[in-house]
């Protein structure tokens, strides 16, 4: 959802899903193209920033905020694209590792993003975020660029916004789409809102990370689109779930299945892929883990019942999940929904 694949969010390759989006992808514009962000660094922008690197690119510090599966693989394409990368994670035995990549192991936010060009966030939940860059703000350069992964609520991002305006940093509103695999592999995409003048500055850490940037206008529209994407691809994960408990149940073949919609419109690359994980028991290590997949889902729905949807679906699936959470399935893939179908 950040060839692309699908986040806070999770698709491994060769994959269906990147085809729905269908947002314009651009390359950076000049500056003046779009309306600037608030922040009230905004005019100034960033005039191209970091140093120039072998070949000639441009390179960056950057301070990676949270090293869970997708934090840690996006560190280590910084680092492969010559960034120099700092990193702090709340449990450090998950960012100790990233030494032997080159990276500097921070023992506090505010020691990860002094003097940095960029401040990368990949945290659980806007809390998270608001929490470790209010401990961190401080030490963050005026003017430096704020790259916001996280998945968070509607409300979370405009918070977010309002918190890089007061602390003079140029916003963007960035979760990407895809999983463990296309993470490690450097093939997420991006979905970027910020102002259209420091695109060019943001655009060395996207081109590390993701294999595609979906620019967008106004922070709040990316989070908007990637809990939309989201909310399909939970739905599908469930559905694979509930038609292989149910051909279990009724002893029925699940290849038999596969083979009835092989080729056909009803046939899913996705559901394929996590009807194997399931079926091979190779839920761990997860792409996506059940645990934060039921954050997003009630993300999702609290974002529809604060516009007037009801999602029923959505609803019924983060259920599913805390169920599977609750049968000791949490840290799993998320095709682990699988078990909410037993009572045991």
């Amino acid at each position: 959802m950040h060839g692309a694949t699908l986040s806070t969010g999770w698709f491994e390759p060769p994959s269906v899903v990147h085809r729905l989006v269908r947002a314009t992808v651009r390359r950076p514009q000049g500056e003046g193209s779009m309306r600037r962000s608030r922040g009230r660094h905004a005019e100034e922008s960033w005039q191209r920033p970091g140093r120039r690197g072998r070949m000639g690119r441009m390179t960056l510090t950057v301070g990676v905020l949270g090293t869970g599966i997708m934090g840690a693989a996006m560190a280590r394409n910084l680092l492969k694209a010559g960034h120099t990368v700092r990193v702090w994670n709340r449990s450090q035995d998950k960012a100790a590792p990233l030494a032997a990549d080159g990276a500097e192991v921070a023992a506090t936010p505010a020691d990860a993003v002094k003097d940095a060009d960029v401040v990368l966030t990949m945290l659980y939940d806007g809390g998270a975020v608001r929490e470790v860059m209010a401990s961190a703000a401080g030490a963050v350069p005026n003017g430096a660029i704020w790259v916001q992964s996280t998945t968070v609520s509607l409300e979370d991002v405009d918070r977010l916004a309002e918190q890089a305006e007061e602390r003079g940093l140029v916003f963007f509103d960035a979760p990407v789409l895809g999983t463990r695999q296309p993470a490690e592999a450097g093939q997420l995409t991006v979905l970027a809102a910020g102002p259209a003048d420091s695109r060019e500055a943001v655009t060395p850490v996207f081109e590390a990370v993701g294999a595609r940037t979906v620019w967008l206008d106004q922070p709040g529209e990316a989070t908007r689109l990637k809990l939309v994407a989201n909310s399909w691809v939970l739905a599908l994960t469930h559905a694979g779930a509930e038609t292989l408990s149910l051909a279990e149940a009724l002893g029925v073949d699940p290849d038999k299945f596969l083979q009835l919609i092989e080729g056909g419109p009803l046939d899913n690359g996705y559901l394929r892929t996590k009807l194997g994980l399931t079926r091979g028991d190779k839920l761990s290590p997860a792409s996506f883990a059940v645990n934060t997949a039921e954050k997003d889902a009630r993300l999702i729905a609290e974002a529809g019942r604060s516009h007037g949807v009801r999602l029923d679906l959505v609803e019924a699936g983060a259920e599913r999940f805390r169920r599977a959470t609750e049968q000791g399935h949490g840290d799993k893939d998320m095709a682990a929904t699988y078990y909410a179908s037993f009572d045991k």
